[in-house]
């Protein structure tokens, strides 16, 4: 248990990048090693994200039968949730214990009863912006930062790739081949049309990745803008509340923006977008000026993803009508009050949440 701000210093951590600032393919892999030295089984993700939703979709060895849903998982009504936790200067908070989490339902305490550090490996798509818009510039841009991201992956990690201009295209499924992702950038034609689905990408994106069971991540890489699509940005945002997928934007065109139209409305609208998509499900954007900002920004998303707490609760006021419910979580040290922590030069710092901001309960009483 934390007992002192000066305890605290050592389970502190630095995370360098304080935040703010094609064709169809065949079935996802179904792996099932054995890693001689833990003799542990490690597992692809059990759904594809290939395009054929109709087609079967293969399940690795042992895999659980059901998918679970969104927000409210298993027959228990118990909510889930992914956290994690900085101080303002973007140090992770480690060794923090279920003790220190305190859950607000619409400003209701409840009683944490699951919390797990996480220790799965990541499984994430990067769902990249790739269009004719100003000239290719953004789409060439995209691509090399997207294969920059993927030298902070481990091997463990399971990745897809998912472009987009006038519709979604899945490049790359699932794979742990992190070099078959960077082929695939580098092999991109030139983009085919200059309109950004930014909205219906992201949804059917978010669709297919509810049928992979576990924790799994979206790293949003484009410049926000969406200049086509069937959703509004109201679909879009009740469909992110419904997601247990946590969402990671990277803003492509800070710089020639803040060149060339700052202030400009529309791009501003489209910062708030990547922002709010964030937000809602507990990520983090990032709007980087130069490339040289990039790696502390890539190391910070995988660290993160890697520092998370995975706690959850069973709703002392749930009722089945289906009602979006507000969550907040607190950090507490064992006086109940809230924990305070320093740096390394004894600073008191401020602490930083991240988690989704509510979820909607179920719209009929669960079995």
């Amino acid at each position: 248990m934390v007992e002192s701000a000066s305890r605290n210093r050592s389970q502190i951590s630095r995370v360098p990048g304080s935040p703010r600032g094609t064709a169809r393919l065949a079935a996802i892999c179904v792996i099932a090693s054995v890693l001689v030295a833990g003799a542990v089984v490690a597992r692809a993700p059990s759904a594809r994200i290939a395009h054929d939703r109709g087609a079967s979709q293969e399940q690795p060895a042992g895999a659980p039968g059901t998918a679970q849903g969104p927000a409210i998982r298993s027959e228990s009504d118990v909510v889930h949730l992914d956290v994690l936790v900085t101080d303002q200067d973007g140090r992770v908070l480690k060794a923090l214990k279920k003790e220190n989490f305190r859950v607000l339902d619409n400003g209701q305490p409840q009683a944490v009863t699951n919390f797990a550090p996480t220790s799965a490996p990541i499984t994430m798509v990067i769902l990249m912006e790739y269009s004719g818009t100003a000239y290719n510039y953004f789409a060439y841009k995209a691509a090399s930062w997207g294969s920059v991201f993927v030298n902070y992956l481990e091997p463990r990690d399971w990745i897809a790739l998912v472009t987009y201009d006038l519709k979604p295209s899945i490049r790359v499924d699932f794979t742990r081949n992190k070099a078959s992702i960077r082929d695939s950038l580098a092999t991109l034609s030139f983009p085919q049309f200059r309109e950004t689905n930014l909205f219906d990408s992201l949804l059917d994106t978010l669709d297919r990745l509810e049928e992979v069971k576990g924790k799994k991540s979206l790293l949003l890489i484009g410049t926000g803008a969406n200049t086509f699509s069937a959703n509004s940005l109201g679909s879009v945002i009740d469909r992110i509340q419904r997601t247990d997928v946590t969402i990671f934007g990277v803003g492509l065109a800070e710089s020639e923006y803040l060149r060339t139209h700052r202030g400009s409305i529309t791009y501003l609208q489209a910062k708030n977008q990547l922002d709010t998509f964030a937000d809602e499900t507990g990520g983090v954007t990032y709007f980087p000026r130069f490339e040289g900002e990039l790696p502390d920004i890539f190391r910070s998303i995988a660290g993160f993803l890697r520092s998370q707490y995975s706690i959850g609760f069973a709703p002392s006021n749930l009722a089945a009508d289906g009602r979006y419910h507000k969550l907040k979580v607190e950090i507490v040290g064992p006086d109940g009050k809230p924990l305070q922590v320093t740096n390394e030069k004894g600073k008191r710092r401020k602490l930083v949440v991240y988690a989704r901001r509510g979820y909607f309960a179920p719209s009929e009483p669960q079995r």
